[in-house]
């Protein structure tokens, strides 16, 4: 089977190459290579598709057959003076089929074909894996700034109501100051609670993808050889692309089974040889007296044997019309894929461009509501801005943190899904190395050739760990402070 050269660079393979620490995405990543069930699942089923060309090659080799048989006969006719009380059987034939009409020829390019078609899926099947913890490991990162940041604006909103309070004790302040920070505070209590069911929820299935649960996550390193325009990510994509590659083996391989579909209308040629022997136990022949039959007997043969179809019910056209209906459906497929995939690689684009933008402006929007929030609580101070106009400010703030965070996780993501489009989000392209990598082609060419029918391998046991021993996961944060009671 073919290879697919690696194209990155040492920058590519630095992607991930930051010093292994307790819980990084680098980690991450090469758990879910080792451990994930979807993962080596996709392994298995390649396996099953490899085995597929030792099948079509077992057609054009010779078949041997034996049997065996005793019989005893209780009831015989009338007539049958003769006829043996009881025989043994024993007989074996082989067949050597020498052409096919180019079935089994065809058969087996189709068979390696799809193998082929297989690989391209197994790696379509790891990047979707490693996109899958990726955005799984920034959901985790981006829920937790999230909770943070509502649990810091708790506890401001407490000591507004606090002081508050205290202003309304003196007169300073109306009922309606303090009944305007107790609905902010309760508001912000109830999104706290909304954030931290959020993280619980990117918790578990952080444990779903990667198989333990998630500690301290650590940031992740930037992403490189990011393509300059949305052309340039095409080109990659339309090139390197593993499902888009799958799609174009499995069209080359509905050809090969038209061929083969063909080969029913043409000669089959074999040579054959067999033999049997017969051993009647001295019952041939019966009771007749001056009789003397011959108690064994054997035969042997060999020969050549060619066939030619002539008329077979109009299956050979049938199965041939079924099969190029099956190419054209390949084909629009193909063409269907072709077109997802340069969809998928621009919307990747896209996003990933405009998260970084919205990166920018809530950075800038960060540092303005931040200035804002201090001039807003400094002219209350004189008496120029109400307590409604803090709670404002302090939300806006809390707004823009939050869009940050959020726009961190999702440039991250969409940055990583169009790697995953060009092709170039898999082990290889990474340069996981928490053990070998994983290489079809090794179980493919132990498989190829194999023609003993006795040879299997053992069951299989899992691969992919469990989570059952898992705790369920938990956001906790630090308790409220009391606040004073109110009159």
């Amino acid at each position: 089977m073919t290879r697919r050269p690696l194209f990155l660079g040492t920058a590519i393979v630095a992607l991930l190459s930051a010093p292994v620490q307790a819980d990084t995405l680098r980690d991450a990543l090469i758990a879910a290579y080792q451990t994930n069930p979807t993962l080596s699942g996709a392994r298995a089923g390649q396996r099953a598709t490899d085995e597929s060309v030792a099948i079509a090659k077992a057609d054009g080799r010779p078949n041997a057959t034996s049997d065996f048989g005793f019989q005893e006969n209780f009831l015989r006719s009338a007539n049958s003076f003769t006829a043996p009380l009881r025989q043994s059987t024993a007989g074996g034939s082989i067949d050597v089929p020498i052409y096919s009409g180019g079935a089994v020829k065809n058969a087996i390019r189709a068979a390696r074909t799809r193998v082929e078609a297989g690989q391209y899926d197994l790696r379509a099947t790891e990047a979707s894996v490693f996109s899958n913890v990726v955005a799984t490991y920034m959901d985790v990162i981006r829920d937790s700034a999230i909770v943070q940041l509502n649990r810091s604006n708790v506890g401001v909103l407490s000591v507004n109501l606090d002081a508050t309070s205290d202003r309304f004790e003196i007169g300073d302040l109306t009922r309606t100051d303090v009944a305007q920070s107790e609905s902010r505070l309760e508001i912000a209590k109830s999104d706290l609670e909304t954030a931290r069911a959020s993280l619980i929820r990117s918790k578990e299935n952080y444990i779903a993808l990667v198989g333990h649960e998630p500690g301290d996550l650590e940031p992740p390193p930037p992403l490189p050889n990011m393509p300059e325009t949305p052309d340039q990510a095409v080109d990659i994509a339309l090139t390197y692309n593993p499902d888009l590659l799958a799609a174009k083996e499995r069209s080359d391989a509905a050809e090969f089974d038209i061929k083969t579909a063909r080969a029913a209308n043409n000669p089959r040629v074999s040579t054959y040889a067999q033999g049997r022997y017969v051993n009647f136990h001295g019952t041939l022949g019966g009771n007749i007296p001056g009789t003397t039959f011959v108690q064994e007997q054997s035969t042997a043969e060999v020969g050549i044997r060619a066939t030619m179809p002539i008329y077979q019910g109009g299956r050979p056209a049938a199965q041939i019309r079924q099969a190029q209906a099956r190419s054209g459906q390949a084909y629009e497929q193909q063409i269907a894929i072709e077109r997802d995939v340069i969809a998928q690689t621009r919307a990747a684009y896209s996003s990933w461009r405009a998260s970084e933008r919205v990166i920018q402006s809530s950075e800038r929007a960060v540092a303005a509501a931040s200035l804002s929030l201090e001039g807003v609580r400094a002219e209350n101070s004189v008496g120029n801005r109400t307590i409604l106009d803090i709670l404002n400010a302090e939300q806006e703030l809390l707004n823009a943190q939050v869009q940050l965070v959020t726009a961190r996780r999702n440039s991250y993501v969409a940055g990583f899904s169009l790697l995953a489009a060009m092709g170039r989000a898999e082990a290889r392209d990474l340069g996981l190395d928490g053990g070998p990598l994983y290489d079809p082609n090794i179980n493919y060419e132990r498989v190829d050739d194999i023609f003993y029918d006795y040879q299997s391998d053992p069951n299989p046991e899992p691969q992919a760990t469990r989570t059952v021993d898992t705790q369920a996961q938990k956001a906790d944060i630090e308790p409220l402070p009391e606040l004073p009671a109110r009159r």
